[in-house]
């Protein structure tokens, strides 16, 4: 008698893969504003502006980075690449943590320079485009927050837009003080707090993405009580050889050997152990072999 076990691979269904659209509209958005930002920093002579468009600038590589790894992602893979090119957006996220790091120090740098000979900064016009600055941020950031939560590569895309857009807010308040108050110094205090704001954030980022191409559990999952659930199923005597890791955000794997029990179905044991890998764990993709009680164990190394 036969017995059908369906394996997803959610090809083209991964987290990031399902907010690519708005990932593309807060490109388009943010490129467009850079050059705009770009130009009125060019014509008024201001640092600050010219600043904040270069942070804008890494923005834009960033979420672009983010929106090639995703579009490369969703391609069908060769028969070599076994799992596609989903890792492509987890390298992606870490590159940005590795680009907010960069630009962080760059913030910090500049801040230093600033208060050991601050600039003259025009206040208004600071202000005017500091403000539309911050508006094209809060619509970015609205469209990336959803699928923030579900994809590593987009969280880390999100991160860059919120730095930016702390970067308005600061550049807004320091604009209104230098424009009721002329205390240049604004400028640079402003900008070392939103540097200091960025780098907690940018880790947290960056050690996710390590963890995931480390293979390590996913955070919040305990593998030795995983163990334990499936040792505690019936028909199932021993377990051996689990690993549980993350392909990409949102889609989590799991392998292991799995001893039989005298007597007890194959079958039976094996919807057992990949249904409360599904519900209880979510891992979407599970490869579990079972073995009679009387096989010659070979555990592997790892």
């Amino acid at each position: 008698m036969g017995h059908d076990h369906v394996h997803s691979h959610a090809s083209a269904a991964t987290a990031g893969g399902r907010h690519r659209t708005p990932l593309l509209i807060a490109f388009g958005l943010t490129a467009s504003y850079m050059l705009v930002e770009l130009g009125a920093g060019i014509w008024t002579g201001s640092l600050a502006l010219l600043s904040d468009a270069a942070h804008m600038g890494t923005d834009v590589l960033g979420l672009g980075m983010a929106l090639a790894a995703i579009t490369l992602a969703q391609r069908a893979g060769s028969a070599q690449r076994t799992y596609g090119t989903y890792r492509l957006e987890v390298l992606a996220a870490l590159a940005n943590g590795l680009l907010l790091f960069g630009v962080a120090g760059y913030v910090l740098y500049e801040a230093w320079h600033r208060f050991s000979d601050p600039p003259a900064v025009p206040g208004l016009p600071l202000l005017v485009v500091a403000c539309v600055g911050l508006v094209i941020n809060l619509i970015s950031f609205r469209l990336l927050a959803a699928g923030a939560k579900e994809s590593l590569n987009l969280k880390g895309a999100c991160l860059e837009v919120f730095a930016d857009m702390l970067g308005s807010v600061g550049v807004i308040v320091a604009a209104v003080i230098i424009y009721t108050t002329g205390w240049r110094y604004a400028d640079p205090l402003i900008g070392a707090g939103i540097g200091l704001f960025i780098l907690p954030r940018t880790f947290r980022l960056t050690a996710q993405a390590v963890r995931i191409l480390m293979e390590v559990a996913p955070t919040g999952l305990d593998v030795e009580a995983v163990r334990a659930a499936i040792l505690a199923l019936p028909g199932v005597d021993e377990v051996h050889d689990l690993h549980i890791w993350t392909v990409t955000s949102g889609l989590e794997s799991a392998s292991g050997h799995v001893v039989l029990a005298q007597g007890a179905d194959l079958h039976e044991v094996l919807d057992r152990v990949t249904a409360l890998l599904a519900k209880e764990y979510d891992v979407a993709h599970a490869t579990i072999q079972c073995e009679p009680a009387d096989h010659q164990d070979h555990a592997s190394p790892f």
